[in-house]
């Protein structure tokens, strides 16, 4: 008797773009995809996400910028990069040239920031999209993140879609450090974002009892890693519950195809691993694998079958 492995259709698409893997890395946690190239073939998941690029390079906050946490880690590197200058002329043609998608996050600290970083990147080739990174400070708001405030955010992404590439999918990247996640989600689609990346890290910090200072240089840092998962997967629930339209890509702690699963299941459609590659840089390409056979298990015949599955029954 011939068993026949039970075939999952694992395509999805960021905004109306299409993707042969819902698995992507996350940005921050593996550059600009050099690293994972000996253990991840770049062409076959989903997208790179880049680290976020600003308009000019950035050193970064005062090291140490790292420190382990019970089933975490802060990090709090600064924004560290080339700038867009960099970008264009190194990375991205790297990426290009070995047919992998780039999807490419960008940050500022002024709207017409990220608006000109949307434009210079119109027609380069290799982008797939772009992630607006709005967890950053608005130097126009006495440093108020963009993300924690609905019109804030909105003004971002209203200019990023105003003079993106038509063809680059836009999608906002909220912060979970907000009363109501929901009506910032509102607003940035309404404002024109194509999908929705979900979350960011969680500001934390981290005290040393034998120095009794903050341990990071920085003082706070952005907590990812498995301790968010259940705060990632509660914000993916309400805006999907919300909003079921709206394409999210997950992220929060994903270290294994069951851990993408519960993602799915609450509503994203594709989803970003980061901080699991810090010790298992192979992680993206094993979370598509395992997530394809959480699927099969259970009768599954497509991602989209399962995405927002578990609302079936708590919607009225």
């Amino acid at each position: 008797m011939t068993v026949v492995e039970a075939v999952v259709d694992m395509s999805t698409s960021l905004g109306a773009v299409p993707i042969p893997s819902p698995v992507l890395t996350a940005s921050g946690c593996s550059a600009f995809g050099r690293e994972l190239e000996p253990f991840v073939d770049l062409t076959a998941i989903g997208a790179v996400v880049t680290k976020s690029v600003q308009l000019r390079p950035r050193s970064g906050r005062p090291t140490p910028r790292m420190a382990e946490t019970p089933s975490g880690m802060l990090n709090s590197i600064g924004l560290q990069g080339p700038g867009i200058d960099g970008l264009l002329a190194e990375e991205l043609p790297w990426l290009a040239d070995r047919g992998a998608r780039a999807f490419v996050s960008i940050a500022g600290t002024r709207v017409e920031d990220f608006a000109e970083l949307a434009q210079r990147l119109r027609g380069v080739p290799g982008v797939l999209g772009l992630e607006v990174n709005i967890s950053c400070p608005n130097v126009e708001s006495r440093g108020e993140v963009f993300a924690c405030d609905p019109v804030a955010a909105s003004d971002v992404i209203a200019a990023v879609r105003d003079v993106a590439d038509p063809a680059h999918p836009v999608y906002a990247k909220l912060s979970p450090d907000v009363t109501d996640i929901v009506g910032v989600a509102r607003a940035v689609t309404d404002a024109g974002a194509d999908g929705l990346s979900m979350i960011n890290t969680l500001l934390g910090l981290v005290i040393d009892p034998d120095t009794m200072r903050p341990v990071l240089g920085g003082v706070t840092g952005g907590l990812s890693g498995p301790a968010i998962r259940p705060v990632a997967l509660r914000c993916v629930w309400q805006v999907h519950q919300a909003l079921p339209e709206v394409p999210i890509l997950g992220m929060g702690g994903i270290r294994s195809g069951l851990d993408a699963l519960q993602f799915v299941l609450a509503g994203a459609s594709a989803v970003s691993v980061g901080t699991a590659v810090f010790n298992d840089p192979s992680a993206v390409a094993r979370v598509h694998t395992e997530l394809a056979d959480a699927l099969a298990a259970r009768d599954f015949a497509s991602l989209a079958d399962a995405v927002g599955y578990a609302h079936r029954d708590t919607r009225a």
